[in-house]
């Protein structure tokens, strides 16, 4: 079997692990009632140096948001189908509470349904983005980012 090195792998493999580096010191709510799922992401997160919380419906994932400190979570990663309560009911909860940050939190849809509709259906319920399932490293990783490269400014959400 014919074989090539690839004599730029390990500068290859320093950016990939540049890049997964840049959410340590995130603490970041993952609402996921596919239990394999959300230790996927729970993984994935963990090891991009995230603290990671997890939630299994919608109820549960207003329930721990606001029975912690104002500000302690940085992102919560969504599921939209979920038995209990659904993400957008849930979304639509969590902007009710009383609280500062239950306004301004980027809360991000993760869903199968990739559809435009669909997209327009999480912004409408006050969801900052959509990241289509399976969950994808590099999609989560470019959202992050993109949401916290700039400071957090809710103008720079993403809206994919």
């Amino acid at each position: 079997i014919p074989c090539v090195i690839d004599k730029n792998a390990s500068q290859k493999r320093e950016e990939k692990d540049a890049v997964i580096d840049n959410l340590s010191g995130l603490n970041i709510l993952v609402v996921e009632d596919n239990k394999i799922n959300a230790e996927i992401a729970e993984y994935i997160l963990k090891k991009s140096g995230a603290e990671v919380t997890l939630a299994n419906n919608g109820k549960e994932a207003v329930d721990v948001f606001a029975e912690t400190d104002e500000n302690y979570y940085d992102i919560i990663l969504m599921d939209v189908m979920m038995p209990v309560m659904n993400g957008y009911e849930a979304t639509r909860n969590i902007r009710k509470l009383h609280r500062k940050d239950a306004k301004k939190i980027p809360i991000i849809a993760m869903t199968a349904n990739a559809f435009d509709e669909d997209r327009k259906k999480a912004i409408k319920a006050g969801m900052n983005g959509h990241i289509a399932k399976p969950i994808d490293v590099n999609v989560i990783l470019q959202n992050l980012d993109r949401i916290f490269g700039q400071n957090g400014d809710e103008d720079t959400m993403a809206k994919e």
